[in-house]
């Protein structure tokens, strides 16, 4: 869906057709996201706490040793500069643009719990707001 723009089309229709007040989440600037707001459906732009980036602003494929964020410091400096910089950097050390309305933690990660906790309280202590939808 974040990639085939006639999937992401599809979705998005059956999903407004299902239920017009429903917020799309999809990957920032994705098809999926472009083809929600196309239709006027809600959208949340998703970022990755725990994942890399590539230079096109797509995830680094989980078939690749460096696609899973498992250092914490590492994870949180990327949550930071997405919120903070509406940046982040990729695994050639490119900062693209990534606008972000929500950071997505992987569960089946190792740390996902760790990693929640402390984004939470970071963002709390920092003074960093936490918005629901």
């Amino acid at each position: 869906m974040a990639r085939q723009q006639e999937v992401a089309a599809a979705i998005a229709k059956a999903v407004k057709d299902f239920d017009e007040e429903l917020v799309l989440v999809g990957l920032c600037n994705s098809f999926s996201v472009m083809q929600a707001k196309a239709v006027e459906l809600k959208t949340a732009s998703e970022a990755f706490a725990d994942r890399s980036y590539q230079d096109d602003g797509t995830l680094t494929p989980r078939s690749q040793a460096n696609a899973l964020i498992v250092d914490q410091d590492k994870m949180l400096q990327q949550v930071l500069q997405i919120i903070l910089q509406k940046t982040v950097t990729t695994v050639s050390g490119k900062n693209i643009s990534m606008h972000a309305d929500t950071i997505c933690i992987h569960g089946d990660g190792p740390n996902a719990v760790e990693f929640a906790k402390t984004i939470y309280h970071t963002l709390k202590q920092n003074n960093i707001a936490i918005k629901s939808f």
